[in-house]
């Protein structure tokens, strides 16, 4: 059962909320979860029928602006609220469907009307493509500002060479926001954002990945690759500026994926050792196991108010560089604690593929990779104690 209580004491939540975590709830348990296990299995074949299945309920634009057609609900928090229920129900399929709003928030973010307009409608409505972001490289992870695939200025646009690593959606997105820089020498002063079509570009097989399945991830080859002027995403050098920003609300988003990852794994945690008897009673009742279901309990309530202090700051348009990299850490290290912890408590059970809580052992520690490690996460928040 995938639990539905929220703190909500904290912060009231409107109609329009509670209506798309009712929605977001029912899909999950109707829609999500039955397929999680076969998804992963598939390992690199996307599945198409959830996210057809997604889009018809709203979900895939939820955050869209109303504007472009899509849901409207453009504040961070929210997108936090719908996240870790998605989460809940599975985390790889959950940031699957939802994968389509990391993709708008550099286009809002720098694009003019017209771009927003072009890039952004085709993304609502009941079947519509996904997209994805391309930022790091083969010997260019989290340190953006080192980007070396090129953008040369020729006439009426841009050449773009290079290659990218571990894009998500490679290869399946239809819509790509390309990070290369005009001038290496400058850094991050350099980096600037392009709009690309599927059809511009050449990916690598599918990666083969430990967790996390139901996403596809790919190298990206640009070999001269041409891009009209129109398709740059604000001035040049502003790329690093917009990314920032992607980042910020794109660590908030998926630390809340994370929280519900967590979620799912005390739950079935919880589930099991109530029924479990060992020694004459539930092994919930043995202090070993209670305690660890508390600390599970604890760490999850924590990343949840994290997250939502980003999400507020965020939506108040308050510097969140640290905030987020503090929920991004905590709540990525919580769902690998409690993957763990699940595992541990349901014994051999959890090792095998009976259950779900080896498959979000793998899914979870992707989160404390991707987005920036958590060693990168720790940079960032000792930076601002200096």
């Amino acid at each position: 059962m995938i639990n539905s209580q929220l703190p909500v004491e904290l912060v009231a939540l409107t109609d329009e909320q509670r209506d798309l975590l009712d929605l977001c709830r029912e899909f999950g348990a109707r829609e999500i979860r039955p397929v999680a296990r076969e998804v992963d299995e598939a390992d690199t074949e996307t599945p198409w029928d959830v996210w057809r299945k997604a889009a018809e309920a709203g979900i895939t634009d939820f955050m869209l602006p109303t504007a472009y057609g899509g849901g409207g609900a453009t504040d961070v928090f929210t997108q936090c609220l719908v996240q870790e229920e998605l989460g809940a129900a599975d985390a790889a399929l959950g940031n699957l469907l939802t994968s389509n709003g990391f993709f708008a928030d550099p286009v809002l973010e720098l694009g003019t009307e017209d771009q927003k307009e072009r890039w952004l409608r085709p993304l609502t409505g009941p079947n519509p493509p996904m997209t994805a972001l391309a930022v790091t490289e083969p010997g260019v992870g989290s340190d953006s500002a080192a980007i070396t695939t090129r953008a040369e200025r020729t006439t009426g646009g841009y050449r773009l060479t290079g290659q990218k690593a571990w894009i998500s959606n490679g290869g399946v997105a239809e819509y790509y926001v390309i990070f290369a820089t005009v001038d290496a020498a400058k850094r991050a002063k350099g980096v600037t954002a392009f709009l690309v079509t599927k059809d511009r570009l050449s990916f690598g097989q599918p990666m083969k990945k430990m967790g996390q399945r139901a996403i596809i991830n790919t190298e990206i080859f640009l070999d001269d690759v041409f891009v009209p002027e129109e398709d740059r995403l604000g001035a040049e050098g502003q790329g690093f500026q917009g990314l920032m920003r992607t980042f910020e609300i794109s660590r908030t988003v998926l630390a809340a994926s994370a929280t519900g990852l967590a979620r799912a794994c005390l739950d079935l945690a919880t589930s099991y050792a109530r029924e479990r008897v060992q020694f004459g009673k539930p092994i919930i009742e043995h202090q070993a196991v209670a305690f660890r279901l508390a600390d599970m309990a604890t760490k999850i309530e924590a990343s949840r108010l994290l997250t939502w202090r980003a999400a507020r700051r965020l939506d108040a348009g308050l510097p969140c560089a640290t905030e987020s990299a503090m929920a991004k850490l905590t709540a990525s290290e919580t769902a690998m604690f409690c993957s763990w912890a699940a595992v541990q408590t349901l014994g051999g059970w959890g090792y095998s593929r009976e259950y779900l809580a080896e498959k979000w052992m793998r899914d979870a520690k992707l989160e404390e990779i991707e987005e920036g490690t958590s060693d990168i996460q720790r940079m960032i928040i000792a930076r601002s104690l200096r």
